[in-house]
């Protein structure tokens, strides 16, 4: 699992809302109803950002040092933090009983799904 954590600046608007950019980013905007919505959103951006980066194989930019930034006066900078996930599939070798794999078989479920599904559970990740 690799992890980012870039800069953005929450700028505030009239409705109560805020617009969320990286300046390290450029293009990565987005926007949240509510300052607990646009932290959400915010990290949701740039996890999207970099998971697009790494899919294209493109140079991930160094974030920008929170000194370097310059705001205007109603607007904040915080950091956020992304955590991307490898979801390649990989391969591995799983024994089951016999007479449990003909019942997977019977049934047409998938035996990946279902180990993916158990796992998920075990380890209580979404």
């Amino acid at each position: 699992m690799a992890e980012y954590v870039y800069p953005a600046i929450f700028h505030p608007n009239e409705d109560g809302s805020f617009t969320i950019t990286y300046p390290d980013l450029p293009g990565c905007i987005s926007e949240g109803k509510s300052l607990g919505n646009a932290m959400y959103m915010a990290q949701s951006a740039l996890t999207q950002w970099m998971e697009y980066l790494l899919d294209k194989k493109q140079a991930i930019p160094s974030p920008s040092s929170l000194k370097c930034l310059e705001t205007a006066p109603e607007e904040f900078v915080n950091l956020i933090r992304a955590e991307i996930k490898d979801g390649r599939a990989v391969k591995r070798t799983v024994s089951i009983p016999k007479w449990m794999d003909d019942k997977v078989i019977e049934s047409g479920l998938s035996l990946s799904r279902v180990l993916q599904d158990a796992l998920k559970e075990r380890l209580n990740i979404g």
